[in-house]
This record gives C-alpha cells, sequence and structure tokens, in this order.
C-alpha cells in the first residue's frame, strides 16, 4: 500500500509541474504572436520586402519597367502580407510557446526593445556595407587562392598522366 507521504509528494510534484504542461489556449497563443507582429512592424516589413522586391526585379530585367504594377500584383499575390498572413502565424505557433511570445512582447513594447526594432535595419544595413567593403577590399586574395588552387590541380593530374 502506497505511504500517504509518497503519494502527497506525488501529487504536490504534479501541481507544481502540471500548468507548464498543459497545452497553450490556442485562441490566446495566437493573439500573442499576432501581437508580436504588431509590435515588430510584421506587415510593414513584409510590404517594404515586396517593394524591395520589385525594385530588384525592375532593375535585373528593364523589360518589365513597363509592367510595374503587374509584377508588384502578383509579388503582393504570392509573398505580401495578406498571402503570409496566415503561414507566418502558424510559423510562429509551431515555434515559440505562448509564454516565450508573451516574453518577447514584453520586451519589444519597452522603450529598449522599440529602439532594437528601429535601429536594427540600419544596423543590418551597416554589417551589409561594411561586409562589402571588406570583401571588395580583399578580393584579390580570393583570385589568387583560387589561382593557386587550380595550379595544384593542373599539376596534379599532370602527375596522373
Amino acid at each position: 500500500m502506497p505511504q500517504p507521504k509518497a503519494i502527497g509528494l506525488f501529487a504536490a510534484l504534479f501541481l507544481i509541474t502540471a500548468p507548464a504542461t498543459l497545452p497553450a489556449d490556442p485562441a490566446s497563443h495566437r493573439q500573442a504572436v499576432e501581437r508580436l507582429f504588431e509590435l515588430t512592424g510584421m506587415e510593414q516589413m513584409i510590404g517594404e520586402s515586396v517593394s524591395n522586391i520589385t525594385a530588384l526585379q525592375l532593375s535585373q530585367s528593364p523589360d518589365l519597367r513597363d509592367h510595374e504594377a503587374v509584377v508588384r500584383e502578383f509579388l503582393e499575390r504570392h509573398i505580401g502580407w495578406q498571402s503570409m498572413q496566415d503561414a507566418l502565424v502558424d510559423m510562429y505557433l509551431q515555434e515559440f510557446s505562448e509564454q516565450e511570445l508573451d516574453e518577447m512582447n514584453a520586451f519589444y513594447a519597452s522603450t529598449t526593445g522599440q529602439k532594437v526594432i528601429q535601429r536594427l535595419p540600419v544596423l543590418v544595413q551597416m554589417r551589409n556595407r561594411l561586409a562589402s567593403q571588406r570583401l571588395q577590399q580583399n578580393i584579390g586574395e580570393l583570385r589568387y587562392e583560387i589561382d593557386a588552387r587550380m595550379k595544384r590541380q593542373e599539376e596534379a593530374a599532370k602527375q596522373q598522366d
């Protein structure tokens, strides 16, 4: 017969861990994702992405310039906010618990979180510019390494003949 002390300990352990193992309320979990998207400006970011991709496509394919509206409508239809929102919500629902989303929302709702949202795109641009400059400054090294490797491969091929 189980001892009352062991049963009490098991019951206490169950009560402590039970809330962590209960599934999240789907509605509040979804609301947490939607709040995160609101705080981080996800809809705006998607819109800017569509605009950037449109501009890139038009610059790479000048023959499309006369069809800019068609290109933009196509991109909006396939990768715009309205077409991506539900899939993005589902991705975040699978990746983050409601508690994690609540913690992210608390951060992004803070002054520091808003600064991160505001400054991060600028920092990414600066990082990309820095990386581009460094690559341009050192492209000769890559050419040298490729030439050296090709020379070694040619020499190895000659030795096998």
